[in-house]
């Protein structure tokens, strides 16, 4: 299953984790530096910089937590256990171990939650089209399955706050890696997308002078790439960390600039679902990401599972 592919109506993740492109809200400690330019002058678009430069800066770890706004702890009295569900084959997030239990950065962040709170906690796995009936019918209390937060979910579930969002991001060959990317740096630049996609719809309506090119799938679209008909495509940056990271791209690429999450585009980001109105599980579940973010233990997991960082 592509990580870049739609989430049956309902995974940001599928692309699959906020204000238009100048005033795009960056996650917490991620932000894109401001080019100083000559009043009335377009700024000059950086040089290229060789990706063994960029390597050398630490790992990006998202942040989606104030430490300024700490949540209180609520009453955990009346949780005795915790019934997971999640996905059975979406990899690095869920997908079955060589044990033949239940694996993946949102099992094990499950296991970390239900530690903070201090109760028995239990991971089923089920198709992902069968998760919210289960919910629904009290054959699990939560799910967490990189399922993304929409209007339409909303009306049959509640969710938590974020725990991460599927940001966009271009990418190009290694020779071209740019470091910041701004609208007038990508004028008369070819960019390829998918056609159709909320990426695309991005890109029409920020990089105007921009000459874009849509393909209809992933392979295309990085094939593209590798072969030098477009300058950088424009994608969901956590397919396009595996690609970059795996054979199939045969070392040829590397992000350029940083990530955008405009939330009117790319979407709210991933949450943890619960029963409607349940909301002694859900405000635990929000208190105890918080606790495992601030202790680093989510810095821990992400980077056990992303050694190219989506941010």
């Amino acid at each position: 299953m592509a990580p870049s592919q739609q989430a049956k109506s309902s995974k940001s993740a599928r692309g699959l984790l906020t204000g238009l492109v100048a005033g795009v809200c960056l996650l917490a400690g991620l932000t894109v530096a401001t080019a100083q330019a000559p009043a009335k002058q377009p700024p000059a678009a950086p040089q290229a910089t060789p990706q063994t430069t960029l390597q050398a800066a630490p790992q990006a770890v998202p942040g989606f937590w104030d430490p300024r706004r700490r949540p209180e702890r609520p009453d955990l009295s009346r949780l005795t256990v915790i019934r997971f569900l999640t996905e059975t084959d979406y990899p690095p997030f869920n997908y079955t171990g060589a044990d033949g239990n239940p694996a993946g950065f949102n099992v094990d962040l499950a296991r970390s939650l239900c530690e903070e709170i201090k109760v028995t906690c239990t991971v089923q796995m089920r198709r992902f089209e069968t998760l919210v009936d289960a919910l629904s019918s009290n054959r699990g209390d939560a799910i967490i399955a990189s399922m993304a937060v929409s209007p339409q979910l909303r009306a049959r579930v509640d969710f938590t706050d974020p725990y991460y969002r599927v940001p966009a991001r271009f990418v190009s060959r290694k020779d071209a890696v740019m470091p910041e990317i701004r609208p007038e740096y990508l004028e008369g630049k070819k960019v390829g997308v998918i056609g159709g996609s909320a990426h695309e719809a991005y890109l029409k309506a920020m990089f105007t002078d921009a000459e874009l090119h849509g393909y209809p799938n992933d392979d295309a679209l990085r094939g593209a790439l590798r072969k030098g008909e477009v300058d950088f495509i424009f994608g969901d940056a956590i397919s396009l960390a595996f690609w970059i990271n795996g054979t199939d791209s045969g070392d040829c690429c590397a992000f350029s600039g940083g990530p955008f999450v405009e939330s009117r585009f790319f979407g709210e980001g991933i949450g943890i679902a619960v029963r409607k109105g349940n909301d002694v599980l859900r405000q635990a579940l929000n208190w105890a990401l918080f606790r495992v973010w601030e202790k680093g233990r989510y810095t821990d997991l992400w980077l056990r599972y992303f050694s190219v960082s989506p941010f």
